[in-house]
């Protein structure tokens, strides 16, 4: 990973602009690359890039919208793969010192870089990789004296081969799922974190049961992912043993058109992954919500989608079924 950050002027002492260095880069790392804005995340300021008769217009395209979003223009730029899963590890530090992991995370069902369903623990890891993924994440956090909760994310490629692609250094959206097979409350914990408190846990206290999956619920057309704001008429959740929901919604709440789609987050605990899918699958009938269209009948079909079923997951399991 490279952050270009070259500010110079074209033709000025044989110099080089931003974007002709960045080209430099990206034919020295191959293509294809993506391009991220260095401020931000959620998809913006974020282009793949196949070929170098593309780059610069990609660039320059990124730049702006980075300076939009985020009110700087900065990028970096990363090799990108075209089949992988995306796999995170949840780290908490004190600023004694102490850094523990609460596992891993799947998170490789999303769309156009929105996740969309999350699994703690990431199914159908090999035991040698998740042990030097969650080491990675260790030494990461170690290396940079990391003192809050935060997530390590990384690219797994294929088997024994993962990069590292950033560090969420905040709570998740995902986080309930990792809550579910820990028990641990990481929203407390983060609360005595900042309150300058050691951690209560070591490696050797958190122990991991079952299997979680999170259902990200979106006021968006299930077919299109077309934003649908409006009013709420009713709503109706599931709820039972190994079943949560988070939201703040409400009949008569007006989901606006210039926010997040997010409405909640359908979350399930099961004794295995197959027992998590049967209980995604159970609390998806029964959630109610009018008024609004909603990605509910998308995960009703996705719960029984043999790929899904079967774990044969990457970052474009979505798109390529559009």
């Amino acid at each position: 990973m490279l952050k270009v950050k070259v500010p110079t002027v074209p033709g000025s002492d044989g110099a080089i602009t931003e974007e002709e260095e960045g080209l430099r880069v990206s034919k020295q790392i191959g293509f294809p690359v993506i391009i991220k804005a260095a401020a931000g995340g959620g998809g913006k300021g974020m282009k793949i890039v196949h070929s170098p008769a593309s780059f610069i217009n990609a660039f320059l395209t990124a730049q702006s919208e980075a300076l939009a979003a985020f009110g700087t223009p900065d990028v970096y730029i990363e090799k990108y793969f075209e089949h992988a899963r995306h796999v995170e590890v949840q780290v908490m530090a004190d600023k004694f010192g102490n850094v523990i992991h609460l596992g891993d995370r799947d998170c490789s069902v999303q769309r156009r870089h929105q996740k969309l369903i999350e699994e703690a623990p990431a199914p159908f890891l090999p035991a040698r990789v998740r042990n030097r993924i969650h080491k990675a994440a260790l030494d990461a956090s170690t290396a940079a004296r990391y003192n809050n909760v935060g997530t390590v994310e990384f690219l797994y490629v294929n088997e024994g081969e993962f990069y590292f692609l950033e560090m969420n250094t905040r709570i998740q959206v995902e986080h309930p799922i990792t809550e579910m097979v820990t028990g641990v409350d990481i929203v407390r914990e983060q609360i005595r974190i900042a309150d300058g408190k050691k951690l209560r846990f070591d490696q050797k206290a958190i122990h991991f049961r079952g299997h979680s999956i999170e259902c990200r619920i979106n006021a968006e057309d299930p077919e299109t992912f077309t934003p649908s704001p409006g009013r709420i008429s009713s709503c109706v959740f599931p709820g039972g043993f190994g079943v949560r929901v988070d939201t703040a919604i409400y009949p008569g709440y007006t989901v606006p058109s210039t926010y997040d789609s997010l409405l909640g987050k359908l979350v399930v605990h099961g004794d295995d992954r197959n027992e998590a899918i049967m209980r995604m699958r159970r609390a998806l009938e029964e959630i109610r919500i009018e008024g609004v269209k909603t990605t509910i009948d998308f995960h009703k079909k996705l719960m029984i989608d043999s790929d899904f079923t079967e774990g044969r997951l990457w970052t474009k399991f979505v798109e390529k079924r559009a």
